[in-house]
């Protein structure tokens, strides 16, 4: 099976499986009291900045939820696009465990700016409106979009200037700063985010994901609400074994490399067919609209999800290890069905 249904769908890197090998060589101690634990933690020092830290988790769900919980409490409200992650995919976990509102907002790309974020910041101070604490964005977007970096730096002086928090979804960060040409610290840290997500298995790690908080004001109880939200991983060494080797030996940034320029050979492929790309390709998506008889057709034969059926865009994930092969296959059966 090769798919274009999700970055998901991919393998794991032969490096990572190879640190996971290294690590299960010997005991260690349990729940983050082990050597690779502090590795990777100076490693995400090192990427973020002295303040930060880093929480493990297990997936991205808990990444998000756990973030969100440092932030709000029961009585406050996150804005957030209207297809973002945490709103759409997340089967209502925000507003289970934390309790929180979502102030879903509708955008054109899946991008908020500082003007639509305004239309949600009312209601300050009055008791009987839940309290707006966060905003919340995904770096790239579920649309594929990018936000550069002046529009995240606008976003966190919004934030801040309301007494809220920025947070970033950040489950394909490294395909961001890949397409940005930047540091991972350069796009939050330097800006003023103050929490953020971040996501290694959709670009080639095993499992696990991580909180990092980079606002240290927000970095007083971390530990206590990972543990009550069954987050605490027991042999947590083999999280940190993945994470030591993605940050340390630059596999994060040639996996997101690869994955970006696959999906830039996909877009110009179909692109010279007239297929039409209903959003600019900024990482490793590509959403396009087909005829309803070609997409379900070409569905036989490759695996992939319809996006928004009622307007037959469909969307096409491109991974670490999409191959030009892989690429060449599709685009010939696409054709043929056009």
């Amino acid at each position: 099976m090769r798919s274009f249904g999700s970055d998901n769908h991919s393998g794991v890197s032969g490096e990572i499986m190879q640190a996971l090998a290294a690590a299960n060589s010997d005991h260690a101690l349990a729940y983050g009291d082990d050597a690779w634990c502090r590795r990777a933690e100076s490693l995400f020092r090192d990427h973020f900045g002295p303040s930060a830290s880093v929480y493990f988790v297990f997936n991205g769900t808990g990444a998000n939820v756990l973030s969100l919980d440092l932030v709000c409490r029961s009585h406050h409200a996150v804005v957030c696009a209207e297809t973002a992650h945490i709103n759409v995919d997340e089967c209502g976990a925000p507003q289970r465990v934390v309790g929180c509102r979502l102030l879903t907002v509708d955008t054109p790309d899946g991008k908020l700016t500082p003007e639509l974020v305004a239309t949600r910041l009312h209601g300050f101070g009055f008791e009987h409106h839940s309290q707006p604490r966060a905003i919340s964005i995904s770096q790239p977007t579920e649309l594929g979009t990018l936000y550069s970096l002046d529009e995240i730096r606008a976003l966190a002086d919004l934030a801040h200037r309301h007494d809220m928090y920025l947070h970033i979804d950040g489950a394909r960060l490294a395909n961001a700063a890949v397409a940005l040409g930047c540091t991972f610290r350069a796009m939050t840290t330097d800006l003023g985010v103050d929490i953020l997500s971040f996501g290694g298995t959709k670009n080639g790690l095993l499992m696990g994901e991580s909180v990092v908080v980079l606002n240290p004001a927000l970095d007083v109880d971390a530990r206590y609400r990972r543990k009550q939200m069954t987050q605490l991983a027991s042999k947590m060494r083999f999280m940190a074994a993945q994470y030591e080797c993605y940050l340390a030996t630059g596999l994060w940034q040639r996996n997101a490399a690869h994955s970006n320029a696959m999906a830039q050979r996909l877009r110009a492929a179909v692109e010279s067919l007239g297929v039409k790309v209903v959003y600019p390709v900024q990482a490793n998506s590509v959403f396009v609209q087909l005829p309803t008889e070609v997409w379900k057709a070409l569905q036989q034969e490759h695996f992939f999800y319809e996006w928004d059926e009622a307007n037959d865009i469909v969307r096409w994930m491109c991974s670490f290890d999409t191959t030009e092969e892989d690429i060449g296959h599709f685009v010939a059966a696409l054709k043929k069905l056009l």
